[in-house]
């Protein structure tokens, strides 16, 4: 289970998104990418993932 919020990422956003990893990365893309006009890659997401979970 993964789980993303744009406020830890410098947004004042409260989009959070929460599930398993693949669908996690997707829709935090998808989100960022039409709410705060950033396209960022699937490795980046999986590197704040990594980071969250101190890996």
């Amino acid at each position: 289970m993964a789980k993303l919020k744009c406020m830890d990422y410098g947004f004042e956003c409260d989009f959070i998104v929460e599930g398993e990893i693949e669908q996690v990365i997707e829709d935090f893309r998808k989100h960022t990418d039409e709410e705060h006009g950033i396209d960022y890659s699937k490795e980046a997401i999986m590197q704040f993932l990594l980071r969250k979970q101190g890996l």
